[in-house]
C-alpha cells in the first residue's frame, strides 16, 4: 500500500473521470504538501493518468507510459501491456514504487510494476492509502444516485479524506467528455 495518496476514477455514461487528492506525506508523520497534482493528461490530451507511490517514480512512469502510447499509435491496451511488461522486466524500472490508472474514452486500466494490468469490470477503480475507501465510497455513489462521474470522483475522494490520514481534501480531477476534455479543479 502506498501511504500519502488517493486517486479515483470513474467512468458512467459518457464521461470518465480520475480524481486525486492533493496530501504529499513524507515518512510517517510528517504532511510535506497539501495541494500536489497526481494527474496528468497524456498522449495529446488524450489519455489521463493519475498515480500513488513516491513522486519521482511516477514522474518517470508518466514519460514511460507517454512513450508506451507513442510508440501505440496511441491504444491505451497495448501500452499498458507493453508497459507493465518492461516495468515487470527492467532492472530499473523493478524499483519505481507506484501505481497508475490510465483511461482513455473508451477504457480504463490499473497498471502495476508486477505486470498487473487491470481493467475494472464496473468501470470504476481507485488506489493509494485511501484507495479502498474511495472505491467503496464510488461504487455506492454509482449504484445508488444519478450522479455523473464527476461528481461520483469527487465525492469518493471527499469521502476517503474524512477516514484515511494520508488523503486530504485538495482535489484535482481531469474528466473526458464525449469527445473533449476538461481540466477540473476543485
Amino acid at each position: 500500500m502506498f501511504q500519502g495518496t488517493t486517486i479515483v476514477a470513474v467512468r458512467k455514461d459518457n464521461e470518465t473521470a480520475i480524481a486525486g487528492d492533493g496530501q504529499v506525506t513524507f515518512g510517517q508523520n510528517t504532511i510535506m504538501k497539501h495541494n500536489a497534482t497526481k494527474i496528468r493528461r497524456l498522449y495529446e490530451g488524450k489519455v489521463i493518468a493519475g498515480f500513488a507511490g513516491a513522486v519521482a517514480d511516477a514522474f518517470t512512469l508518466f514519460a514511460r507510459f507517454e512513450e508506451k502510447l507513442k510508440q501505440s499509435g496511441g491504444n491505451l491496451t497495448k501500452a499498458a501491456v507493453d508497459m507493465a511488461k518492461d516495468w515487470r522486466t527492467d532492472r530499473t524500472m523493478q524499483r519505481l514504487e507506484a501505481l497508475l490508472i490510465v483511461a482513455d474514452r473508451e477504457k480504463m486500466f490499473l497498471i502495476s510494476g508486477t505486470g498487473e494490468v487491470i481493467e475494472p469490470d464496473d468501470a470504476i477503480t481507485a488506489i493509494g492509502s485511501g484507495g479502498s475507501y474511495a472505491l467503496a465510497a464510488a461504487k455506492s455513489l454509482y449504484k445508488f444516485t444519478d450522479m455523473p462521474a464527476r461528481q461520483i470522483a469527487r465525492e469518493a475522494l471527499k469521502i476517503a479524506a474524512e477516514i484515511c490520514i494520508y488523503t486530504n481534501d485538495h482535489i484535482t480531477m481531469e474528466v473526458i467528455e464525449a469527445g473533449r476534455w476538461e481540466d477540473r479543479h476543485v
